[in-house]
């Protein structure tokens, strides 16, 4: 994946200190990740999935049964400019709770970064067929068919809302590559999008809370109108990626 300068940090730095023969000795770290989810502030726990009822803005009253998705790479980037990007990815599935810790694979010098994530893939890493691991998930095929731009998914989140009769109907809230399947040849948008979660400062033992709050993603959404077959539909992707701007923040980071 891209910017991988610097993936290797030397293990031990050393620097002159007082102008006699006495060195510091800088260790580089992992950085921990822990992922969790809420709805405007509380909490989705385990036992939320399918009974929980909420409201989005819209006052559609919804569930969730899934909340599963895929961010990449993780970056680190210093006062200097230094560029730490260990280039790999993690697929968080909420309710099966897989992937809601996460180290990158690199080892950066303790210190302050700006911190920051693609969700998705972006373009240079959406590349068909590459990822084999993706598809053999108990989520099952993580790819995205051919005849829609292939590459792979963004996220899959799902449940059922109440209609206007209060009966429950299925929502499907699929995001991948936009693609306009009316076009010859097929237009393709990356629709990925950068989280900048600010500063942190980084320590010997850091973890970092990641915190999605789910009805971001509805805020606003039709969702009577917008409910199935949202991967073919190239303005409801180019929608959600925008209401995801405003989805994830920095929450505790513990040292």
């Amino acid at each position: 994946m891209k910017k991988i300068a610097l993936l290797t940090v030397m293990a031990i730095v050393l620097i002159s200190c007082n102008n006699d023969d006495d060195t510091v000795t800088i260790t580089p770290v992992n950085v921990d990740f822990n992922f969790t989810h809420n709805w405007d502030g509380t909490a989705i726990a385990n036992a939320d999935f399918e009974t929980t009822q909420y409201t989005n803005t819209a006052s559609t009253v919804q569930t969730i049964s899934k909340i599963v998705y895929l961010i990449s790479d993780i970056t680190f980037t210093a006062a200097d400019g230094t560029v730490y990007d260990a280039g790999d990815y993690n697929l968080v599935n909420a309710r099966q709770e897989t992937g809601l810790t996460f180290t990158p694979n690199i080892q950066i010098p303790p210190g302050v970064y700006n911190v920051s994530f693609t969700f998705g893939f972006d373009d240079e890493d959406n590349i068909d067929g590459a990822y084999n691991d993706l598809n053999a998930t108990s989520e099952g095929p993580w790819g995205v068919p051919m005849p829609l731009g292939g590459g792979y998914h963004y996220m899959r989140l799902e449940g059922k809302y109440l209609d206007d009769t209060s009966t429950e109907v299925g929502y499907a809230y699929h995001t991948v590559r936009a693609n306009d399947m009316t076009m010859t040849p097929l237009l393709l948008q990356d629709t990925s999008f950068v989280v900048n979660l600010g500063q942190v400062t980084v320590g010997s033992n850091t973890n970092v809370e990641i915190k999605m709050n789910v009805a971001e993603w509805f805020n606003p959404w039709d969702l009577p109108a917008l409910h199935a077959m949202l991967m073919p539909n190239f303005d409801a992707q180019v929608s959600m990626s925008q209401n995801g701007l405003d989805v994830f923040r920095l929450g505790t980071v513990t040292q």
